[in-house]
This record gives structure tokens, C-alpha cells and sequence, in this order.
């Protein structure tokens, strides 16, 4: 699957999202945050995820503000936390994220966790009620599993643009069910922790790959999730790294490799969260 830089995946709106982001994810706000997000823009990632939860939002803005790039050029998502569920709660918090960031739109809006599963209805209906309001493009969730997804679809007017869930290859035949799930309607799946925190980069049948195309384990992680037709946010705080994650579109796994991939053990680097 030949890619380039700027490949991009349409959503079930109609909305292109860049299929490789930058994530900030425990990306200290301040000049933690602006440099990394500075560093990806300038390496020509478009699309960046943050959340209210990272406490970085109001740098990742700054980042923005300071590039010459254009807003209108620059994908950005970020997440409702666990304590604005609700209708009313919603639109502060996106109101709040929004003004943070400096932005006029904010291109995707996810629910981060599957929390306080009685307001779940109410929530949807705030979420949907922000993307009338013009100032945001698309809306989402994270961590939802396929139960909890059902139940968005029992009552929604808009359906989810996108689920957000913990991916690689220790994780993909224990998500399968979830991909299939969002992949029969349409929504996309987003990749985080696709590096797993670095803990597998010295995987033998990794490193194996690697060497073969002369990259480094994190380029065959983030390629793998591209061969998937995911959209894949590696997340590091070292520039050299991010210019490194991002080299990715002068080799392509071949379908025996993705196969293997496909096939290692369960391993989650998500610490357990309760959800309902």
C-alpha cells in the first residue's frame, strides 16, 4: 500500500483526517509540549492529538499559533474528560478545550473514556449538539468497546467519526472484535500507544524486520498500523524521534509480515481503568 506523508482517511462525514498524528500524551505542558508539537510541524505532520486530561492543551495552542502553518492546515483532536459527562458539561468543556488551543474549529472531539454509563445518553446528545454549534467538524469517542458503541448507535442522530483505542501488535487480536465492529460502520480506528511505550523494541521478531528495510522497530510499529488502514499517533518528546517516526514511505510490510504482526501475543500497556 503505497503511502505518501500527507495520506489522509475520509470519515463517515466526509471529513479528511491525516492518517499519521502526533500525539502529547504525558507531554508536560509548557516548553515540553511546544517544542514537540513545534518539531512535528515542522517534520510535516498536520494532525495532532491532545486531550483535556494531558493538561496540555493551552501549549499545544501556543505551538500552533506559533507555526506558519495554516489553522486551517493543521488537524487537531481532543477528548472530554471523565468528570464533564453530560449535556450541559459537554458544551463548557469543549468550550473550554477550544479556547485553550486558540482555535476557531477544533477538528475532532472524542469522548475519552466510557465513564458514567447513566449519562451516556445525555453526553452523546451534548456531543452532537457542539458539532451544530459549527465550531467543531467531527465527533468520537475512545475506549469504547463494541457493547458501548451499540449503545451510541441505540440512540444517536450522528455517529461516531472515529473510536480511539490502544493498538499494536500485542493488541490486535484482542481489539478485533472492535475493529471489525467500526470498520462494517465506518468508523475510523485511531492507534494510540502504537510504540508500546518502548517496550517491545527489542523484540527478536521485530528487530528482525526492522533490520531487513533498515528501520528502526518504532518506524515497523507505526508501518504496520498505516498497512491497517489506521490512523496511527506516536507520541515522543526527543525531536530526532519524531522526524524518525514519521520516515515511513520508502518501504511498505509485505502481507507475510503484517500476518506475523497480526498474530503476536495479548500484551496491553493501557493500566486498567473502570468503565461501564
Amino acid at each position: 500500500m503505497k503511502l505518501n506523508f500527507k495520506s489522509n482517511a475520509g470519515l463517515n462525514n466526509g471529513v479528511q483526517i491525516p492518517r499519521l498524528g502526533f500525539g502529547t500524551w504525558r507531554l508536560a505542558p509548557g516548553e515540553e509540549t511546544v517544542m514537540g508539537v513545534s518539531c512535528a510541524l515542522e517534520a510535516g505532520y498536520r494532525h495532532i492529538d491532545t486531550a483535556s486530561q494531558y493538561g496540555n492543551e493551552e501549549s499545544v495552542g501556543i505551538a500552533i499559533q506559533k507555526s506558519a502553518i495554516p489553522e486551517s492546515e493543521i488537524f487537531v483532536t481532543t477528548k472530554l474528560w471523565d468528570d464533564d459527562h453530560g449535556f450541559d458539561s459537554v458544551q463548557r468543556a469543549f468550550e473550554t478545550s477550544r479556547k485553550k488551543l486558540q482555535l476557531e474549529i477544533i477538528d475532532l472531539y472524542l469522548i475519552h473514556f466510557p465513564v458514567k454509563a447513566h449519562l451516556r445518553q445525555e453526553t452523546w446528545r451534548g456531543m452532537e449538539a457542539v458539532l451544530e454549534t459549527g465550531m467543531c467538524r467531527s465527533i468520537g469517542v475512545s475506549n469504547f468497546s463494541v457493547q458501548q458503541l451499540e449503545e451510541i448507535f441505540s440512540f444517536c442522530k450522528v455517529p461516531p467519526a472515529a473510536n480511539q483505542i490502544e493498538l499494536h501488535p500485542y493488541m490486535y487480536r484482542a481489539q478485533k472484535e472492535v475493529i471489525e465492529f467500526c470498520q462494517n460502520k465506518r468508523i475510523a480506528i485511531e492507534a494510540y500507544r502504537p510504540l508500546t511505550k518502548g517496550v517491545k523494541f527489542n523484540d527478536e521478531r521485530i528487530t528482525s524486520i526492522a533490520a531487513r528495510y533498515g528501520k528502526s522497530p518504532a518506524q515497523v510499529l507505526i508501518r504496520w498500523s498505516l498497512d491497517h488502514g489506521f490512523v496511527v499517533i506516536p507520541k515522543s518528546s526527543h525531536r530526532e524521534r519524531i522526524l524518525e517516526n514519521c520516515d515511513l514511505y520508502d518501504f511498505e510490510l509485505t502481507a507475510e509480515e503484517i500476518q506475523s504482526l497480526d498474530s503476536f501475543e495479548t500484551i496491553t500497556f493501557m493500566p486498567p481503568k473502570q468503565t461501564a
